[in-house]
């Protein structure tokens, strides 16, 4: 029985998702439609009126400022009629950008939390946030929900040869504890360190890993350029391992790095709906729903 006061509203980005969502939740689902105009500007029109409460899904993923613009039209036209505005953001932009990493850099998840209260939003959720410090300039309730697990129990029905789990760098090495838990094997992180001002990437030697003959899944939050990514699997190429998997929860794959990963060494990439692509294996609709 669909319930009435529940509406679900997908954004152009996440129509998939937000499908998918309103139907573990048995809500009236709205589409959302845009048309983008030559000079770039997007014109969001939605076919009914949400009341009660309402939930508004969109990732902002590439074109990142288009997306986000979406989402908060969208969020304010629902606030017009609904009592609750809740933005469900499985991939949320600028995450990255959490701290004056340099002098005179703009702290831009701040920015994002105040536009998001502006607008209307009562409630933000999202999937493997990048950076949980950046929480904290949301003056609203956030919920962050992780697919780690749903990723975990996809490649323990794999045949894998004594698998090993490796974090893409130090920051995401609980997620891999807690993955390498669930397949009932170790894991470790590599130690990524990036030059803020050129953006060059090193990986240092990191604790002795014997891999030798092992399948490893290398695990990260997001997969960009590819370039950390591919570092990383020449680096465990060097260490005699068997086959290298990535599991991830947002796969972006800016322009060629599906292709750059692949050519590293990589044998198959797995990811998440959060950002639609032929890589996604795992539909976090039933997470993000148990979350609301």
């Amino acid at each position: 029985m669909i319930m009435a006061n529940l509406t679900v509203i997908g954004g152009s980005a996440s129509q998939t998702l937000a499908k998918n969502l309103a139907n573990k939740l048995d809500a009236n689902y709205i589409k959302a439609s845009v048309r983008i105009f030559p000079d770039g500007e997007s014109k969001v029109t939605i076919g009914n009126k949400p009341a009660g409460k309402t939930i508004v899904v969109q990732s902002t993923h590439p074109p990142v400022d288009s997306n986000f613009i979406q989402t908060l039209s969208l969020i304010s036209k629902a606030r017009e009629t609904s009592s609750q505005v809740i933005a469900v953001m499985p991939y949320l932009c600028y995450m990255r950008q959490d701290k004056e990493f340099l002098p005179g850099e703009v702290i831009t998840s701040a920015v994002i939390a105040k536009m998001l209260r502006a607008v209307g939003a009562s409630k933000i959720v999202i999937v493997d946030i990048h950076s949980k410090s950046a929480i904290k300039y949301f003056d609203m309730p956030v919920r962050n929900v992780s697919a780690v697990p749903k990723l975990a129990m996809f490649f323990k029905k794999m045949k894998l040869k004594n698998p090993f789990v490796i974090a893409a760098d130090l920051f995401w090495a609980p997620q891999a504890r807690q993955f390498a838990k669930i397949l009932g094997t170790e894991s470790s992180a590599l130690n990524k360190q990036r030059n803020r001002k050129t953006g060059n990437l090193e990986i240092k030697k990191s604790q002795k890993m014997n891999l030798v003959g092992r399948d490893v899944i290398l695990v990260d939050d997001m997969i960009s350029t590819g370039g950390s990514i591919v570092k990383a699997a020449e680096y465990l190429k060097k260490q005699n391992c068997r086959n290298i998997y990535v599991a991830c929860t947002h796969a972006l794959l800016v322009g060629d790095a599906e292709k750059k990963i692949k050519n590293a060494g990589v044998l198959r990439i797995i990811s998440t709906n959060t950002i639609p692509g032929k890589t996604n294996a795992i539909d976090v609709s039933d997470i993000l729903a148990e979350s609301l």
